[in-house]
């Protein structure tokens, strides 16, 4: 044990015989039942983490699993707007009642809980650790063949909370072409390692543009280095997503479940890594 040592194991990721000791893992609710956990996480922000979420859930759907997704990014949910949710969530025998997207995807998120959609969630590290706890085990997740938590950027409380307190089955990393976004991920990826969770994979968003006029393809943020960073860090590079216009509209618009073709082509491998679990 560090001489420095604070005693307080629940904000710290040091592997100490101190820490061994304790045990955060929060159960689930005896009526909810989940088969796989995914982490959907960046250091860096802006890189499409939501999207991701979205699409992975609106694919695994598509093929007959029962998806929800928990909106771990407490202080600037999008998910809900994603999918066009604007209902406040509904209580039942004491339990939080995920929402439903058109498809059938279950949804918790602060958006879903505030008066006011644009409200600010003014909270400091502790009560936010607790809410995602609370979106784990006070809700009532139904038969989940696939949960995916869509995380906020940073390696602070959530995913602290999230690497301690849930029964992980693996994360997926997200990146985009940029220098500066790759060496904060690579914060990431090394939390994720200190803390012993699978890796399943990494995505590199915002890759390249295809041209609708000439075909071309464009690399508008540089020559990727993805590769090169995931050989560095002994993982795979299982998918890189275009740009595409289309899937901002779509956001926009709550009907990210009309996942375009080019996204699903491109997460294709990824989705057979997940299916694979």
């Amino acid at each position: 044990m560090s001489s420095s040592c604070s005693h307080h194991c629940e904000s710290c990721t040091a592997n100490c015989g101190s820490r061994k000791e304790k045990d955060f893992s929060v159960p689930l609710a005896q009526k909810s039942h989940i088969k796989k956990v995914i982490g959907i996480v960046s250091g860096k922000g802006g890189v499409g983490k939501s999207m991701v979420s979205m699409a992975l859930a609106v694919l695994m759907q598509r093929k007959g699993n029962q998806c929800g997704i928990l909106d771990g990014d407490i202080t600037g949910p999008s998910i809900p707007k994603g999918f066009g949710l604007r209902e406040k969530l509904v209580t039942q025998d004491g339990l939080m009642v995920p929402a439903k997207t058109k498809t059938g995807i279950d949804v918790v998120s602060t958006n879903l809980i505030l008066d006011e959609e644009t409200a600010p969630v003014i909270w400091r590290g502790p009560m936010i650790s607790g809410v995602v706890q609370q979106f784990w085990k006070d809700v009532l997740w139904e038969n989940e063949d696939y949960l995916f938590i869509d995380m906020p950027p940073g390696t602070g409380d959530v995913p602290l909370t999230v690497f301690q307190s849930l029964p992980v089955d693996g994360i997926v990393v997200v990146s985009s072409p940029q220098g500066l976004v790759e060496m904060i991920v690579q914060k990431a990826i090394s939390m994720a390692k200190k803390m012993q969770v699978p890796i399943l994979g990494l995505v590199e968003n915002m890759s390249y543009f295809i041209c609708p006029d000439c075909g071309g393809k464009y690399e508008i943020f540089g020559k990727s280095s993805a590769e090169e960073l995931a050989a560095a860090e002994g993982i795979d590079v299982v998918c890189r997503l275009p740009i595409l216009p289309q899937m901002a509209q779509l956001a926009d618009e709550g009907c990210l479940e009309e996942l375009p073709g080019a996204w699903e082509e491109a997460l294709n491998p990824l989705i057979n890594v997940l299916e694979k679990m």
